[in-house]
């Protein structure tokens, strides 16, 4: 699996947020975003997933241009900024209800993605009624619960208390041992530190490789 950026660009209205990016994403790394809030991050994600048609240019998935297929890439999932979850349905069950949709993964393997972000002793809580570290928590289990060979996580540190950030990063490791492509995005270069391979910076809407 390869990811190919060529010529991103995205505009809105006549104010240009992606100008132009060119980069390639491999298997078996870890790649960190950084930049200031509002530096293009967020939008260059959503351009990645398809969530936005761009401007100029193309992403590719193994030479694939799923936006002219209208489609998704079937082994990539994200999470980008908020998550959001029916707020009346307990964690497991909102994880569930997603999981049904393609019937590849058991509630086992909710329920070990549930363990992977400390949120088991929490999966029969309301949505609603999860703290903002609970949310996050639950939207990274939604990431990794089938085993994507793409994961693509913004700002996923966010309200998580220090020992399960130690945990997701040591999983985090393993996954890019396995193979996968991983891209983190955060404000706060440190959480990068231990984690990329390379960093990219973002700057009003462009990008470069950031020197640690």
């Amino acid at each position: 699996m390869k990811i190919e950026v060529k010529n991103l660009t995205k505009k809105f209205k006549e104010e240009v947020v992606i100008d132009h990016i060119n980069l390639t994403f491999d298997v078996g790394h870890i790649y960190g975003l950084y930049g200031r809030n509002g530096a293009g991050k967020s939008i260059f994600l959503k351009l990645l997933c398809g969530f936005y048609l761009p401007t100029e240019g193309e992403v590719l998935f193994d030479g694939i241009n799923y936006n002219q297929k209208k489609e998704f890439p079937e082994s990539l999932r994200a999470l980008i900024e908020k998550p959001s979850f029916f707020p009346d349905m307990t964690g497991f069950q909102n994880l569930k209800l997603l999981a049904d949709i393609q019937h590849k993964i058991t509630a086992d393997d909710i329920l070990k993605s549930l363990d992977i972000v400390n949120l088991l002793e929490e999966k029969d809580k309301k949505y609603g009624k999860y703290s903002l570290g609970m949310k996050q928590k639950l939207g990274i289990a939604q990431v990794i619960m089938e085993d994507p060979q793409i994961l693509i996580l913004d700002e996923p540190f966010n309200g998580i208390e220090e020992q399960t950030v130690k945990k997701l990063i040591e999983f985090l490791k393993k996954e890019r041992e396995r193979g996968k492509i991983i891209l983190i995005s955060t404000h706060i270069k440190e959480d990068l530190f231990q984690l990329a391979d390379v960093i990219y910076q973002f700057d009003d809407g462009k990008v470069k490789e950031y020197e640690k």
